[in-house]
């Protein structure tokens, strides 16, 4: 279908084609859905109303009285206009205070195509005047720029230089290629045939004509030749045009505004159903956790399970409607592993733009037997701690004051429930701090509780070793030292104040700390070997670090392992990063070619499935190989 809409080869089939497998694809699985596969299908089904095989077409070089033919100008507006709304729409959405505050894609400025911006502006302002100043600008006025002839140049400029960063940015497939080329459309539509017009005269001859269009009964000239008034095709045509381009910026509307569509039941944190409101990189999330419990209903026996079994998918974990299906799916499978009337309890922290983590849905709740409806708030959905989004700052100012070893998690949790958690013995430095509330910290092996309040805390060793947020050894306005929070144990953090309570944890990781200065010692051992100030011969198991072969009978050093392994990743980094533009041209066309042919490889092998069968498993996973090589 693609290729037959591409060719302008029976061009009406080559729709129905493609439209009706690709929405029956699309609509089969909802974690596929997002913006992008939303916007291809309107625009498929836009194509398949459109005359798209007037120019260049094989269609035409069949059929006379489409060669060459004039284009009803409401399909260029239907185009735009759609073209039109995923910008606009999409910088109204910017406007959300997360994103004009520099928090929606706050890390994005590490990546080194914002290199040239950071010559200038520290890290911090290229995040908030480029990566989010610039995008909301470019969104709400790419558009418009697009739409006037007299700005059209300079928003060519800038829009094929976003959408060019968004292909190195983010892993979105055709998305930023299709906006490319969605760009000539705003230009005059004699732009196709001026270019083939300045092409050499041998070449114009396999070339699209590049004589004047020729009348078309689809369209109407008014004074110009017209032949007779509207007629109702036309009239049809225009009311479509219009119905089509208000209802495409409904997915903007706030559900509780539109009383038409009222999918309250898709709320969670971000209102709506999320990849059908032209949501653009507005939100991003971080889980911390996710526990799914499961208690037989017969028994009383508790058990958990691996998050994701049964699924290949991650987003069950941010949509209520998906807990609820994939609760569903787990009590109808579980009874085959002696589980019988299944209850499952979902435990899901997450940190939605640089928040605290936080649960999204109450971790008491039976998810097989709780109500869910379309049109009614979900009530097991627990609400986001908006009244704390003032804490970031504070937040990112106790992250900046941590050493390259000192990792801090921030969690929030609400009055009535706890957090059970387990301190890995390679994190055997590990503090808890309560930042805001009461909680009691129960110490499950030893038995024991404790209250802390804010400014109090707890830690496995010594008051100076978690980092600088705690600062050096104690003083007397420290008061006493912390109490002992147990490696290789499990404790609870309940919440017991009234309001909802704020904690950190800090944690080093000793045992990755200890292999970190192994390493370290190693590279300046190969130093000092290699400049001849180490006097000292090499045992046989450190020879590889000097790049020659483990001598026979030597057992290879896992330390030593890993420091090579490490140096060949560092050269293959610097060799990147050095490479010239035609070295990256070429590595960006290797990929792209690797991932086409393993596509073209990968569908011929479904459709002989299809046509003659499967083959022998061995013979099928040789040519899945195969089509995976690169």
């Amino acid at each position: 279908g693609a290729l037959g809409i591409m060719a302008g080869c029976c061009y009406r089939l080559s729709c129905v084609a493609f439209l009706g497998p690709y929405w029956y694809l699309l609509l089969l699985d909802k974690t596929s859905w997002n913006n992008h596969s939303y916007l291809y299908g309107l625009l498929a089904f836009q194509l398949a109303l459109l005359g798209a095989d007037r120019y260049g077409s094989l269609d035409g070089l069949l059929r006379p009285q489409k060669r060459n033919a004039h284009v009803p100008l409401w399909n260029y507006a239907l185009l735009r206009a759609q073209i039109f709304i995923v910008y606009f729409i999409a910088g109204l959405k910017k406007l959300d205070a997360d994103w004009v505050g520099g928090y929606s894609m706050g890390s994005l400025s590490r990546h080194w195509l914002f290199a040239p911006f950071k010559l200038v502006l520290s890290e911090e302002m290229t995040s908030l005047l480029v990566v989010h100043g610039g995008g909301l600008v470019l969104d709400l006025s790419a558009g418009f720029l697009l739409f006037f002839d007299a700005t059209r140049p300079l928003a060519l400029i800038f829009v094929t230089y976003f959408h060019c960063m968004n292909s190195q940015l983010f892993s979105i497939g055709m998305f930023p290629y299709t906006m490319l080329a969605s760009s000539g459309l705003f230009c005059h539509p004699s732009w196709p045939r001026r270019l083939c017009a300045r092409c050499p005269a041998w070449l114009q001859r396999v070339l699209p004509s590049t004589q004047p269009p020729r009348p078309s009964p689809d369209c109407h000239y008014g004074g110009r030749g017209g032949r007779g008034g509207l007629r109702l095709r036309q009239h049809l045509a225009a009311a479509f045009t219009l119905l089509y381009g208000g209802d495409s910026t409904v997915p903007w509307c706030h559900p509780r505004r539109v009383s038409c569509v009222p999918p309250q039941g898709y709320n969670n944190w971000t209102n709506g159903l999320y990849g059908y409101s032209w949501d653009m990189m507005v939100h991003s999330r971080f889980h911390q956790h996710v526990k799914i419990t499961y208690r037989d209903g017969l028994t009383g026996e508790v058990g958990y399970l691996k998050p994701g079994v049964f699924t290949q998918s991650r987003r069950w974990k941010d949509h209520a409607d998906m807990l609820k299906q994939y609760s569903t799916c787990l009590s109808r499978l579980l009874p085959r592993y002696n589980i019988s009337q299944p209850q499952i309890y979902f435990d899901i922290w997450v940190s939605i733009n640089d928040r605290f983590q936080q649960r999204l849905v109450d971790p008491r709740v039976d998810v097989v037997r709780a109500p869910w409806s379309p049109w009614s708030p979900t009530p097991w959905l627990l609400p986001l701690l908006l009244e704390l989004s003032p804490w970031r700052e504070r937040l990112q100012e106790l992250e900046s004051q941590l050493d390259g070893h000192t990792d801090a998690v921030f969690i929030a949790d609400f009055p009535g429930l706890h957090l059970e958690n387990f301190v890995s013995e390679d994190l055997g430095n590990t503090s808890l701090r309560v930042l805001r509330g009461e909680v009691l910290v129960e110490l499950v092996e030893q038995h024991r509780n404790r209250s802390l309040r804010e400014g109090e805390g707890m830690q496995v060793r010594a008051w100076g070793d978690a980092g600088g947020v705690l600062g050096g050894s104690p003083s007397a306005a420290d008061g006493p030292p912390p109490a002992q929070l147990p490696a290789g144990q499990y404790h609870k953090v309940h919440t017991v104040s009234a309001e909802p309570s704020c904690y950190m944890y800090l944690y080093v990781n000793t045992t990755a700390l200890a292999l970190e200065r192994n390493l370290t010692r190693l590279q300046e051992l190969r130093e000092r070997v290699r400049n001849g100030t180490e006097k000292e011969p090499l045992p046989p198991e450190l020879r590889p670090i000097l790049g020659e072969p483990l001598a026979a009978g030597a057992v290879a050093d896992p330390v030593v392992t890993a420091f090579l392994r490490r140096q060949r990743r560092l050269e293959e980094q610097s060799r990147r990063r050095e490479a010239g533009l035609a070295q990256r041209l070429l590595r960006f066309l290797r990929k792209k070619f690797y991932l086409f042919r393993r596509s073209a490889l990968m569908t011929c092998i479904s459709l002989r499935n299809l046509a003659l069968g499967r083959p022998p498993l061995q013979q099928l996973a040789q040519e899945v190989a195969f089509a995976n090589w690169r």
